[in-house]
């Protein structure tokens, strides 16, 4: 039998079927862009950075992201969190005062485990350090919360009968159960705002953005996905929260019509969600994601209504 560990890694790959909306064509086709009927703080939609995904302009983006933020993950504070298990995490605490937005990120397959370091490295630290960056934080400052989970975000059962692999079941995942206790706990300890309070994960944790947001309706005041893998939650019930989702056309981890087909369903339900697919772009689709110049803004300008 595979260990949770290695199904979940299976399970990310896992294809969603052959439904399909048009991309458009060009660079970094927005599909399904926020209307200005959904909201008042969504009237417009996000720029995207100029040149196509793999043109040099658009890779002197993301290789002076990692530049700049080389280092940055040392000022994030590591802590455990003791629940009936162990959750370590780390968190990163703004210069400034008042009550401020907190961002929580959930890390893929590749920072599993509990030593407290994989979630922030390799992968992860384009979606831990774009917050914490000094220039950000001028404009953005915001607590950064990433936890470590080993047993990934959603929930797992044992596997079919003949199979053995673990399956994604319904309800809540304990990685995703222990995230929101540290949330909830660092917003009785730090001046969180909580009408701002963010999440965003890549891969598997792509997955969790969507399930955390249909087991906790209208908490968070925006969810940045990427690339999410399965999940059993319909993405209707993810329309209380504004969406921006990622996804490379080129994918071959997680189908690029996981994405299409979320995106689709919750524009049934009555959603307006922003999608942004990348031509050409596999898996590391973060690596433009959070490189967006427009991210922060559009993040930032979501509050949660009272």
């Amino acid at each position: 039998m595979m260990t949770r560990r290695e199904a979940i890694g299976v399970l990310g790959s896992m294809s969603a079927g052959a439904v399909c909306v048009s991309t458009g064509k060009g660079l970094g086709a927005l599909i399904s862009p926020w209307s200005s009927a959904a909201s008042k703080q969504d009237d417009a939609s996000p720029t995207l950075a100029p040149g196509a995904p793999m043109s040099p302009e658009r890779m002197a983006l993301i290789n002076e992201f990692k530049e700049k933020s080389a280092g940055i993950e040392k000022t994030f504070e590591a802590r455990i969190h003791k629940s009936d298990w162990a959750m370590p995490y780390r968190v990163f605490r703004p210069a400034a005062t008042g009550k401020l937005p907190l961002v929580l990120f959930l890390h893929g397959s590749g920072g599993l485990g509990d030593d407290n370091e994989k979630q922030m490295g390799v992968g992860n630290i384009y979606g831990t350090r774009v917050w914490a960056l000094p220039e950000n934080q001028k404009k953005f400052p915001c607590f950064v919360v990433a936890p470590q989970t080993d047993r990934g975000w959603v929930r797992y059962g044992p596997p079919s009968p003949g199979d053995s692999i673990a399956r994604v079941i319904a309800g809540l995942g304990d990685g995703a159960r222990l995230a929101l206790e540290i949330v909830d706990a660092l917003c009785r300890e730090l001046a969180v705002d909580e009408r701002r309070i963010y999440v965003t994960g890549q891969s598997m944790g792509g997955s969790g953005v969507w399930h955390m947001t249909a087991h906790r309706p209208r908490f968070f005041a925006a969810a940045i996905p990427c690339c999410g893998g399965e999940t059993t939650e319909p993405p209707a019930a993810s329309i209380g929260t504004p969406v921006w989702n990622f996804h490379g056309d080129a994918d071959q981890t997680v189908p690029v019509s996981r994405s299409r087909e979320r995106i689709a369903a919750l524009r049934k339900s009555g959603g307006h969600p922003v999608y942004t697919e990348y031509a050409g772009v596999d898996h590391n689709v973060w690596q433009w994601a959070y490189t967006e110049p427009a991210l922060l803004r559009w993040v930032f300008a979501r509050r949660r209504p009272a």
